[in-house]
């Protein structure tokens, strides 16, 4: 048929492809032309953004608690504390000792609490021994006091270790020798205690010698006159007491000056300071009065 002939439906649709055929063709038109006329992209602009990928969180895995039944306690006790093997012990060379516990063990701080008492048993013992050898030695030789002193050591001794070894015979038991402690005790001495005290000793003695040597050969003659004095009266003390007794008023001294000072010393520190203080005006004024007593000033 044609085209005259043809059904206003099919008319319609043809113009209505054609239309669409044309606004294609315009956009298609527009779009090259606005891509001429804009400047180059740069490679990839023209792309979707892209994100560097991110890793998730670790998620903490979930606690697992015991049941109370597995520690043999209810729920509303606490667990028991972890073993002694695993908890950490200190360090003796890293921790160091208490002040007051090391100065316990000082040879000196035994002898300061002996002149002071702290322990009265211990110091009643020390001062009432010493005393009595002391007066033992005024009756009787000192060869006769040593052989005295061990045959009673050896009498207790002996008859205590017998008395031991019948009464383990009467019981049957093995308790092994009566003095086994004492026996295994180390009581040698050492090196380093000699040593130690060998030179504390030996700088003491220097020092007197050093002093006597000043005074006989008068360095300072004020010195040299109080020594004199002191040598003196030391006649008279001497022609009054033997050299035990002087031992035992020293002893007496030791273990009572020291009391009494502590006890009373703001007290003796007044009249001392008294007495000193008049010994030094009484020496200037020896010193002010008597050509050449004077001491040299640099």
């Amino acid at each position: 048929m044609s085209e005259e002939f043809q059904s206003p439906s099919v008319s319609s649709s043809a113009r209505l492809d054609d239309i669409m055929e044309d606004l294609t063709r315009e956009g298609t038109e527009k779009a090259a032309a606005a891509a001429a006329d804009s400047p180059p992209l740069k490679p990839g602009a023209g792309d979707a953004p892209v994100f560097p990928p991110t890793t998730p969180p670790p998620v903490p895995a979930p606690r697992t608690f015991e049941p109370a039944d597995s520690y043999g306690g209810s729920s509303d006790e606490s667990p028991p504390p972890l073993p002694a093997r695993s908890r950490p012990e200190p360090d003796s060379t890293s921790v160091p000792a208490a002040p007051s516990e090391m100065a316990r063990t000082r040879p000196e701080s035994m002898v300061v609490d002996l002149i002071y008492w702290r322990d009265i048993k211990k110091t009643g013992l020390v001062f009432g021994a010493s005393l009595f050898l002391l007066l033992s030695m005024t009756i009787f030789s000192i060869v006769s006091v040593i052989a005295y002193l061990g045959l009673a050591v050896l009498s207790v001794t002996i008859s205590f270790r017998i008395y031991r070894g019948i009464l383990q015979a009467v019981q049957k038991s093995d308790d092994g020798h009566p003095f086994k402690a004492c026996l295994e005790k180390d009581v040698a001495v050492s090196d380093e205690l000699v040593h130690k005290y060998s030179d504390i000793g030996l700088g003491h003695v220097n020092h007197v010698i050093t002093e006597l040597r000043r005074l006989f050969l008068v360095q300072d003659l004020v010195d040299s006159l109080k020594f004199s004095v002191l040598m003196w009266l030391l006649t008279y003390v001497g022609a009054l007491f033997n050299g035990l007794t002087l031992l035992i008023i020293a002893l007496v001294a030791v273990f009572s000056i020291p009391v009494v000072y502590e006890r009373h010393q703001a007290q003796i520190d007044h009249y001392l300071g008294i007495v000193s203080k008049q010994i030094r005006d009484v020496t200037a004024k020896i010193r002010a009065k008597v050509p050449g007593l004077r001491k040299k000033t640099e």
